[in-house]
């Protein structure tokens, strides 16, 4: 009798389980070229803002793959969160890594012009770094619950998990923000308009047009 392959999630696909090896080789090489990137995420959250982005020697081959990691695990995340009943294309996980790849050159290009108009680099070590730090820790969190629902999974889970993981995401950032940025009441409007306008707004973006993408792919 022929073996008969049951596929319990789209990401149960095979060339999905070739593409999480990657990341995590990725994930491994990056911290090899920049010791200490992962653990300098994990920490970010209580370490003093001073110290907290030069615990780790800066290094761009190393920077350059853990983006890869974080780019290709929200990527993977989308698929499962918009999964349908059956298995899903590479060509569709490319075209969602370079609609997120888009998104972060965009966001990059606002915040350089938020940067010349207000001054944030005068403000504080490095501001946009803890940005990167946490998009990290929760791409580290996002990739063993794929890992697991890639073979018990439902759509349905995959959307549970990838929503608390943009929620968990979201509020340490503007956890980490509030240490950084926040002085007064007026800051605090300006930090809440910046993550209307550059977070949740490209956020939704990014779902509405990955789940264009899947569904013509």
């Amino acid at each position: 009798m022929a073996e008969i392959e049951h596929i319990i999630s789209p990401l149960s696909a095979p060339w999905c389980g070739w593409t999480m090896l990657v990341l995590l080789l990725i994930a491994i090489l990056s911290e090899w070229l920049q010791p200490g990137v992962i653990t300098q995420a994990a920490l970010s959250l209580v370490a003093r803002t001073d110290r907290t982005y030069k615990e780790a020697p800066a290094n761009t081959f190393g920077q350059l793959f853990i983006a890869l990691f974080r780019i290709g695990t929200l990527a993977l995340g989308l698929c499962l969160c918009l999964a349908t009943d059956g298995p899903f294309s590479f060509v569709g996980f490319s075209v969602i890594c370079g609609l997120i790849l888009g998104m972060l050159l965009l966001k990059m290009l606002c915040n350089q012009l938020l940067d010349y108009t207000f001054l944030l680099t005068r403000r504080a070590v490095a501001p946009y770094e803890h940005y990167a730090n946490i998009a990290t820790l929760a791409t580290l969190v996002l990739y063993p619950a794929i890992l697991i629902l890639m073979h018990v999974g439902t759509p349905v889970a995959g959307r549970w998990v990838v929503g608390i993981v943009t929620i968990l995401f979201i509020g340490m950032w503007l956890y980490r923000s509030f240490r950084l940025f926040v002085t007064s009441l007026r800051d605090l409007l300006y930090l809440m308009l910046y993550v209307a306008t550059l977070e949740i707004l490209p956020l939704a973006a990014l779902y509405y047009l990955s789940e264009k993408t899947l569904s013509v792919l």
